[in-house]
């Protein structure tokens, strides 16, 4: 079993527990609602990018800044910054205090929460139990459950935000969070925004439930603006998905509207440039972009979005006479492309998949294949996350070895990995046509070639048809005895 040290702040193993003070205290702190006991760790979320953005959030004076710095003091407790940590939560102690003084203690019961953890990290056991006693004395009018902690709308909406804001794998669970507050606070703005966002962000997931009807987020977004005209970053939200569905009279109002609003707030300006760069726009979206920027120089979504307006310039660019100033252009805006490309995921290596996969793409299309291909090695090999992105990789570095490296061995073996991870989403069913495909294609030159027959046979397993999944197999093996892959296949079969 690994455990955070309580002094050292890194992950070591123990054996069995003894009935120590500390393992006495852990047992207690382990029955907390606080960031300490969610479900993102340090293994599954990009510290360097949550960093960041929770830093700018407290820089730029957005608003929920307590529930910022209780999740940044979580970031650097798991990096060891125990001081800064304890600081973290003194500001968000601070604010609830002069903002929320009538709901002081409901809304701190995480704060102290995350309290209790940072000093039990640096071995401070008398310090946590002090805040455990503060929590008993909160919680127990607010619930007949947990000693320690109250499942109230202000612990269920702040632990949405948090999830919201690690990684990809945890929206599905953010918008539970929202769900359970409203059920309990109906017209909680903030819950209600974060109940719209995290299922816009699942609607535009491939293979996601949400993402089968694209509309459910909207009449969220527009609850939230009955509730709070002056929202101008739900505004752009919600121009996003109307422009999604083709409304785009209302979401160009919207838009609008939003940076009248507030001109020079960094979310506005990066929603309303994602909407003007889709819109065609795109000089005026790169200048939203550059003066957001300015503002959050890390933001790995600056830079994408940056990226992405660069290589729709492209497009537009066709000369192939090295000397013309229109060459000239389109290197450099490959070089524009790539440096911002590979800016948006320098501290998101695991959670930014698609703007790794555009990097290789753009490298392909450059002709700067070696650094493609290392863009995929690397994606292959990472775990634990979510599956339709892995079937992205394997889908995007299946085409890479086909068409770029000619290895149809290689690309047969990442388009199966696709398809037999057992999520349905639009990549896996293009990597299930590309093995249909080259199949087939196969099977016309040589209606014995054994690969290709194994690849119809799994196919056929994969649909249930059992009939066919054995003929093909079985033919395999006529020309492939060996193959211990299409033995195991047909003994399932056989079942």
């Amino acid at each position: 079993m690994e455990e955070l040290h309580p002094r050292c702040g890194k992950f070591i193993s123990f054996g069995r527990k003894h009935n120590t003070p500390g393992d006495l205290l852990k047992e207690k702190l382990d029955q907390l609602q606080c960031h300490f006991t969610w479900r993102p760790q340090k293994e599954t979320i990009d510290l360097d990018d949550l960093m960041f953005k929770l830093q700018y959030s407290v820089t730029l004076g957005v608003k929920y800044q307590a529930a910022s710095y209780n999740h940044l003091a979580f970031v650097n407790c798991l990096q060891g910054n125990f001081e800064e940590a304890i600081e973290n939560l003194k500001e968000a102690e601070k604010i609830l205090m002069e903002n929320h003084k009538d709901e002081y203690e409901r809304r701190s019961i995480i704060t102290y929460g995350n309290f209790a953890w940072v000093h039990y990290h640096m071995g401070q056991l008398t310090e946590a139990q002090s805040y455990l006693d503060k929590l008993e004395m909160i919680c127990k009018p607010l619930s007949d459950g947990p000693r320690y902690t109250a499942m109230i709308p202000e612990v269920y909406g702040e632990k949405g935000w948090s999830l919201l804001g690690s990684a990809a794998e945890y929206y599905e669970e953010a918008k539970e969070c929202f769900a359970k507050a409203l059920e309990q606070d109906p017209e909680n703005t903030e819950s209600i925004m974060g109940y719209a966002t995290a299922l816009s962000r699942l609607e535009s997931m491939s293979g996601t439930p949400e993402s089968r009807d694209q509309s459910q987020s909207v009449k969220h977004f527009r609850r939230v603006l009955e509730l709070d005209p002056d929202d101008a970053v739900a505004m752009v939200l919600l121009a996003l998905k109307l422009q999604r569905l083709g409304q785009n009279e209302e979401a160009n109002e919207l838009v609008e509207q939003a940076l009248q609003k507030t001109s020079d707030f960094p979310y506005v300006l990066r929603y309303s440039a994602k909407y003007y760069r889709q819109r065609g726009f795109v000089e005026r979206a790169i200048e939203f972009l550059k003066k957001a920027l300015e503002l959050t120089p890390h933001s790995g979504f600056l830079h994408y979005q940056l990226g992405l307006c660069y290589r729709s310039q492209l497009k537009y660019i066709h000369s192939r006479y090295p000397r013309s100033p229109e060459f000239q252009q389109k290197a450099e805006l490959f070089n524009l492309c790539k440096y911002h490309f590979k800016k948006s995921f320098e501290h998101r290596q695991r959670s930014a998949i698609k703007p790794q996969l555009v990097f290789a793409d753009i490298c392909i299309t450059s002709g700067d294949y070696s650094r493609a291909e290392e863009t995929y090695r690397r994606l292959v090999e990472l775990v634990d996350i979510r599956p339709e992105n892995m079937q992205s990789i394997c889908l995007e570095a299946g085409l890479f070895e086909l068409h770029q490296k000619k290895s149809e061995t290689n690309a047969v073996r990442l388009f199966l990995k696709g398809v037999k991870i057992e999520y349905n989403s639009e990549e896996r069913e293009k990597c299930r046509t590309n093995l249909e495909k080259w199949a087939d294609r196969k099977l016309i030159v040589n209606a014995n070639d054994s690969n290709a027959l194994g690849v119809k046979a799994f196919l056929y397993q994969l649909d249930g048809i059992k009939d066919k999944a054995t003929e093909y197999f079985e033919k395999a093996l006529e020309f492939d005895p060996a193959n211990e892959e299409y033995v195991s296949a047909l003994s399932q079969l056989h079942i």
